[in-house]
């Protein structure tokens, strides 16, 4: 009984990445490569996504959703366009200084809702080119291009002029010239964004900076032992999906002895623990049935199902500990977390189908859910649209979770070693490759 539990959550596993996998086959442009922000009619182009959708690829190659030879055109089609689009300071350019614009529209590449040139997004972008390139090493024309297409994206950015003459990076600028007024520093998604920023062959930005970024950690203790806060699940997340961060540390994980992804163990313990004591009085919530992250959700003040008023907050980071919470969950986190907690992640997923049936989307998990609203059944509220930040979330971290294929990918590239080295980092695989 116990093996055929087994059998029965490893399909559905399997059946969600591969459903999460088609996001980027369906929902991607064949002229310009780039990938919609969601599965909603007319929805532009976002960045991120576009390059967690080069990554997923040679996922699925692997796993035979896709044959090498259709996935290297893709990966061609939108390097070739990112390499060729307009950058420039003018509002309708795809770029400038090598940095991309959150939005864009997916048939010409210009900028939409007047959307910020974004510095998180953009290595987001620049991970998933990287990553393509280090899958795509054949001879033929078209893996030859691919990579050198993206070693002059990555030369081009100019990470140094994001500083804008201060000691960490903006989170973007606006045409004609005027950044945005915060800055990354404190514990975040962007320690991706760092990562790249120091091993960039050309701008790259000093150890300083990286030393500035983490002055602002907000440390806790729990258990006893010293954690690093960050209440939404998708700031752990979104570095480890393409950095193997285990037993590496640097300077304030070695001053407190941990490292990142036990320190996402952690926030993904202290979740649970949260969403089994229930403060808010939510519907639906334990220590199976958790995830709280950021997501867009329902607006206003409403009326739940147990009769109670609750403020909606609309797009939000949700979090826990700490975070806001108004009862939606987001049910791709606790799939995105198999890495780091396995049995809870597939507890999870059992509870998910079991008691939502109707939760999926043409196969895949949409961006959040509120059980506690009323709705056409025990879902309650459920967003209509799937997002392709969270899908390729997904594929990604099933797929590190299952052999450590991306994680595997990463380690091979110069920039990754260069801009972890540069941030003092020690230990782990960089130590092992070191001594090889």
């Amino acid at each position: 009984m116990l093996q055929q539990t087994r059998n029965t959550e490893c399909f559905q596993v399997d059946r969600l990445q591969s459903a999460a996998f088609d996001y980027f086959l369906r929902y991607s442009d064949p002229g310009t490569g780039l990938v919609a922000d969601t599965s909603l009619p007319d929805a532009p182009s976002s960045i991120a996504a576009t390059g967690f959708g080069l990554s997923c690829y040679p996922i699925g190659v692997e796993r035979g959703w896709i044959g090498r030879g259709e996935a290297a055109g893709r990966v061609l089609t939108t390097l070739r366009f990112l390499a060729q689009s307009w950058q420039g300071r003018d509002a309708l350019a795809t770029g400038y200084r090598g940095f991309y614009y959150h939005f864009l529209h997916m048939k010409t590449g210009e900028r939409v809702w007047q959307s910020e040139l974004s510095t998180i997004d953009t290595a987001l972008l620049i991970a998933g080119v990287l990553t393509a390139a280090a899958y795509f090493t054949g001879e033929d024309a078209t893996e030859t291009e691919i990579r050198t297409l993206s070693e002059t994206l990555y030369a081009r950015v100019d990470w140094r002029w994001a500083l804008a003459r201060g000691e960490t990076l903006t989170m973007g600028w606006r045409p004609p010239g005027r950044f945005l007024k915060y800055r990354w520093q404190g514990y975040s998604e962007a320690l991706l964004l760092y990562v790249l920023a120091l091993g960039a062959p050309h701008h790259a930005i000093g150890p300083e900076h990286y030393r500035a970024f983490t002055a602002a950690y907000d440390w806790t203790t729990v258990d006893d032992v010293p954690h690093l806060r960050a209440a939404p699940l998708f700031i752990h997340l979104f570095p480890q999906a393409w950095i193997d961060l285990r037993a590496l540390r640097d300077a304030p994980m070695r001053d407190k002895t941990t490292d990142y992804f036990d320190n996402t163990g952690r926030a993904i313990a202290l979740q649970r623990q949260y969403a089994e004591r229930n403060p808010g009085g939510f519907s639906g919530y334990g220590s199976d049935m958790w995830g709280l992250s950021a997501c867009h959700g329902p607006t206003g003040q409403q009326r739940l199902v147990n009769g109670r008023r609750q403020r909606m907050l609309g797009h939000a980071a949700r979090g826990a500990p700490g975070g806001p919470d108004d009862g939606t969950l987001v049910p791709w986190a606790p799939i995105a977390c198999l890495p780091f907690v396995a049995d809870a992640s597939r507890s999870a997923l059992v509870a998910l189908e079991s008691r939502y049936p109707d939760l999926l989307c043409e196969g895949r998990l949409p961006g959040g859910f509120n059980p506690s609203l009323p709705g056409a059944g025990p879902e309650g509220w459920v967003d209509d649209r799937v997002v392709g930040l969270d899908q390729g979330l997904v594929v990604m971290m099933i797929e590190n979770a299952r052999n450590g294929f991306v994680w595997e990918l990463t380690r091979g590239i110069p920039a990754f070693r260069r801009g972890l080295q540069r941030a003092d980092f020690r230990g782990g695989w960089l130590a092992t490759m070191e001594t090889a």
